[in-house]
């Protein structure tokens, strides 16, 4: 599955999100609600969450220190839940505040997952980007 496409919602005030439609049909079984690398949150099927984890630890053997860290990182940091039957999900108070969830919000697709940002913070990431040389961001990236 893949997902594309950027959209402008609003949390509800029991700060529920409603997914966008296009997005709801590769999100029929559990989900992961976690903390972004950058201050967002990513919304993941399950089991795509837990094999991005599995390939994060890729290279590190069990008492590794760095090992740990990544684990803590993504497991300490996400919340599982399901879409309700409305298309939304309730989004905990403590990953609102990791990346400065008010209510005005946008939904990106990533490719494997989903993305929400706080609106003002997403206008400033995108012109970043939009600006950034692209180039320099594949600098050193093997060509597939």
């Amino acid at each position: 599955m893949s997902f594309s496409g950027t959209f402008d919602y609003t949390l509800d005030a029991k700060n529920r999100l409603t997914v966008p439609a296009k997005f709801r049909t590769s999100l029929t079984e559990s989900l992961a609600i976690a903390q972004g690398t950058e201050k967002c949150l990513t919304i993941w099927p399950k089991r795509d969450f837990e094999e991005f984890v599995a390939a994060a630890l890729v290279g590190t053997t069990p008492l590794d220190p760095k090992r740990d860290a990544i684990k803590r990182f993504f497991f300490s940091n996400s919340f599982d839940t399901e879409l309700d039957t409305a298309g939304r999900v309730m989004i905990p108070s403590a990953h609102l505040e990791y990346a400065g969830l008010t209510k005005e919000v946008v939904v990106t697709g990533v490719g494997d997952r989903i993305e929400v940002w706080d609106r003002a913070a997403w206008k400033v990431y995108k012109r970043n980007l939009d600006n950034a040389d692209l180039a320099a961001l594949f600098a050193g990236v093997p060509a597939a």
